[in-house]
């Protein structure tokens, strides 16, 4: 069986008394795209860093592509921090191909590669534009480009869809997505949820240090019971008979939530209200989202970040 990309286990880092990662566990499959989803301030960075051997765990161990140092396998690594930062007198095809080479890159294969990537990406016209002047996105996404430029094994990129219009967050998703279809591995963190569901095969959920959950976003909303959302002028109390339904909350007068068991089929449920004559104004069977899932692990405030 071949090694995951990264083995985490239980990482704790302190910072004098404050302790930022109480005992985080993980694994990360090869070629799969996993997700570090929490709030500003939850830990995400701190345990990246640690995993990248910026930071030394206080506890705990680290094995990251088969070695106990990402310093042994830098080359293999692409890693976009969060906190941004191009030389700003370089041209865009230059910065590309100047971190192409610190990984080892000849320089005529740098510039074909920096080339290669503008092109693919929209970005060949501003090839020989100083990074000064260009905008915020096109910015970000040269310094993405910089980070893959290299052809990285995997790929590490922190809070990435930060600071992004919507138009250059979905350049961004087709980029995760085709070095994915390559068998790239990639970590992303992110407090925004949607970028999660759309992208991670796998994902973890951090909340003050610490991982709630580790697992499929299938497994995630399993965490929640299914539930129905129906507005009805009638009674929907005859719903209850159905096979599954475990449980009716009346929200407003014509709005009602139902619980399913994991085997409630929301098909039956919709029967039954055919056949007791239930006048519909809505049915939404829509499945939990992950702002669902991690307000249940954590609570309103501790999520209020995400949420908002």
């Amino acid at each position: 069986m071949e090694e995951p990309a990264l083995v985490l286990e239980d990482l704790r880092k302190t910072f004098g008394s404050f302790t930022a990662v109480h005992g985080v566990s993980l694994t990360v499959p090869r070629g799969s795209v996993y997700g570090f989803l929490g709030p500003n301030g939850a830990g995400k960075t701190t345990t990246i860093r640690m995993a990248l051997s910026i930071y030394q765990p206080t506890s705990g161990s680290i094995r990251i592509l088969g070695k106990s140092s990402a310093l042994e396998v830098r080359n293999r690594i692409g890693y976009l921090p969060e906190e941004r930062g191009l030389y700003k007198k370089m041209r865009a095809r230059d910065i590309i191909a100047y971190f192409a080479s610190l990984k080892g890159m000849t320089a005529a294969a740098a510039r074909q590669r920096a080339d290669e990537l503008l092109e693919r990406y929209g970005l060949a016209e501003f090839a020989s534009y100083r990074c000064e002047a260009l905008s915020k996105g096109m910015g970000q996404k040269v310094q993405v480009l910089a980070t893959i430029a290299h052809a990285p094994e995997f790929v590490i990129l922190d809070e990435p869809f930060s600071g992004l219009d919507p138009v250059n967050q979905q350049v961004l998703e087709d980029l995760i997505d085709d070095l994915r279809r390559e068998g790239t591995t990639i970590i992303f963190s992110t407090h925004i949820m949607e970028h999660a569901e759309r992208l991670c095969d796998r994902l973890v959920l951090i909340a003050k240090g610490r991982a709630v959950f580790d697992g499929t976003l299938a497994e995630a909303r399993r965490l929640i019971p299914r539930r129905i959302l129906l507005r009805t002028s009638g009674g929907p109390e005859r719903l209850r008979e159905v096979p599954g339904v475990v449980g009716i909350e009346r929200l407003a007068d014509d709005q009602f939530e139902l619980t399913l068991t994991e085997d409630g089929e929301p098909d039956a449920v919709l029967a039954a209200c055919f056949q007791n004559g239930l006048p519909l104004l809505a049915f939404d069977r829509s499945e939990p989202t992950l702002r669902d899932v991690f307000l249940r692990l954590v609570g309103p405030e501790e999520a209020a970040e995400v949420l908002a």
